[in-house]
């Protein structure tokens, strides 16, 4: 059985040797992201945390979403990471954490939303870790699993199928979240945009 340092070992890993070039592989995926940030239908002021935020694509709609009165938080668990976003100017969106999704070094219902782009498929313990992130969201706050394109589009381009335990699966999906504190409120998934939106339960 892996132990929780073993998955983190193997995500930094994975993601360390991808995050020089991350942005430059996907240029064109901002409108997807600034597409998937209106859907959380965020205000002036609110509390945002980019969960698993990598090069921090998302902080800059996520911070005109909420302006300059919001807080808009970045968290990621690899460091290379992290400096491919200070490079890229975005520590300028939002606050940059070094940390855990499994862990967050938050008070319990100080977020207003929850954004993560491309994380579940690289949460080691899925129901925990959601649950996790339900506890630093407010009762009716929301939650945006997000991908810039589709289950069958991502499978392809990475030389996969579709098996059915596939988390992203809508039937897959939605009792995992249900479980985990959040009830999903819309789903897609087509070509050009994967995205689940699920709401805070009490």
């Amino acid at each position: 059985m892996r132990s929780m340092s073993d998955d983190h070992t193997h995500v930094q890993e994975f993601f360390t040797a991808r995050a020089a070039d991350w942005d430059s592989r996907f240029p064109d995926d901002g409108p997807a992201y600034a597409a998937a940030v209106a859907a959380l239908e965020l205000r002036e002021g609110d509390r945002v945390l980019d969960a698993g935020c990598g090069t921090g694509r998302a902080l800059p709609p996520l911070r005109a979403a909420v302006g300059s009165s919001g807080v808009v938080l970045g968290a990621d668990l690899t460091p290379a990471m992290l400096q491919a976003a200070v490079r890229a100017g975005r520590d300028q969106e939002g606050r940059l954490l070094l940390a855990d999704v499994a862990a967050l070094p938050l008070r319990s219902g100080s977020l207003d939303a929850v954004f993560a782009a491309g994380l579940i498929a690289h949460l080691p313990h899925p129901l925990t870790n959601l649950r996790e992130l339900a506890r630093g969201v407010r009762r009716g706050g929301t939650l945006a699993l997000f991908h810039p394109v589709g289950r069958v589009a991502l499978a392809a381009r990475q030389g996969r199928r579709i098996t059915p335990d596939d988390l992203r699966a809508e039937g897959n999906l939605r009792p995992l979240l249900a479980r985990s504190g959040w009830r999903m409120t819309s789903y897609v998934d087509e070509d050009a945009r994967f995205l689940a939106v699920a709401v805070r339960e009490g």
